[in-house]
């Protein structure tokens, strides 16, 4: 009499690990793509205080003299061979201060053009939307543009015109800018962009999507989770690898999300394709 072996044990589902347990995913505003702002404002801060130079204001109709002779006031020191800014005489009974030197300011005037040309591009950028195709095509033609300019012998032109902008910002006006802008940027993203969010856990989502707003729990069966097509610009040159995705709910009230600026969004969408495929079965009573 020959006895059947023992059914082999059913392995249990693997364990998933603390970083799968439960993927957050936060929708950031498109103040996070204007960090190059402030950061090339604080270097161009530190640049001009680097650089040394003062400027000062002065009053209309001052004159500019070289290699002139002063003499300070009530025949004291002489200066011989100097360059000055002669002011013009003060009116009948106007009280004028005399200059302050206090002003850092950078002899070149290239810091300010880079913090300018830095400004606007982040504002196209944020604003104009380029995805897919679109960037290849934009990249094609300023590459077209450029040798056509070349070969036009243009660039000389352009450039002629461009050492003619003059642009100066003291270090204060870029200290400001950039510290006031770095406290908006850190409390939107520490802040504010945290209360907008999808909680995955397995077989269940949770969605945030306003500030102060309750979540609504969702099933992740038949849930579809989709990235869009990235923004070469804004996503990957300013996002540093961000994007946007999208969640189709199943069932007879379903719902589509999108949520927009996810940091590392490649990496959070892996993570929950897995956490879907490994979702746990529920095994009833036989």
């Amino acid at each position: 009499m020959s006895t059947a072996p023992p059914p082999a044990p059913t392995p249990a589902p693997a364990a998933l690990s603390s970083d799968q347990q439960e993927i957050k995913i936060i929708s950031h505003s498109n103040l996070f793509y204007w960090w190059p702002v402030w950061a090339v404002g604080l270097l161009m801060a530190l640049l001009t205080f680097m650089d040394g130079h003062i400027g000062t204001v002065v009053p209309p109709k001052s004159e500019a003299h070289e290699s002139a002779e002063v003499t300070t006031k009530g025949g004291g020191t002489t200066f011989n061979k100097r360059d000055v800014i002669v002011l013009p005489a003060p009116k009948e009974g106007e009280n004028r201060p005399a200059p302050h030197l206090k002003l850092h300011m950078s002899h070149s005037s290239s810091y300010g053009v880079i913090w300018a040309t830095t400004l606007l591009l982040v504002i196209t950028i944020t604003n104009v939307p380029l995805r897919g195709m679109w960037s290849v095509v934009v990249i094609v033609v300023a590459v077209l543009m450029s040798i056509i300019f070349a070969l036009a012998g243009w660039w000389d032109t352009i450039f002629f015109y461009m050492s003619a902008l003059d642009i100066r910002i003291n270090a204060g006006g870029y200290l400001f800018v950039s510290l006031v802008l770095l406290a908006i940027w850190l409390v939107t993203m520490i802040l504010f962009d945290r209360q907008i969010y999808m909680i995955f856990t397995p077989g269940q989502l949770r969605v945030c999507q306003e500030i102060g707003g309750g979540e609504s729990s969702y099933d992740t069966a038949g849930m579809v989770v989709m990235k869009q097509r990235s923004d070469l610009f804004r996503h990957w040159i300013l996002g540093l690898g961000s994007g946007d995705l999208v969640v189709r709910t199943s069932g007879a009230n379903s719902h589509e999300f999108q949520m927009h600026n996810v940091l590392f969004v490649g990496r959070k969408l892996q993570l929950i394709e897995q956490m879907q495929r490994d979702r746990p079965v529920v095994r009833g009573a036989v």
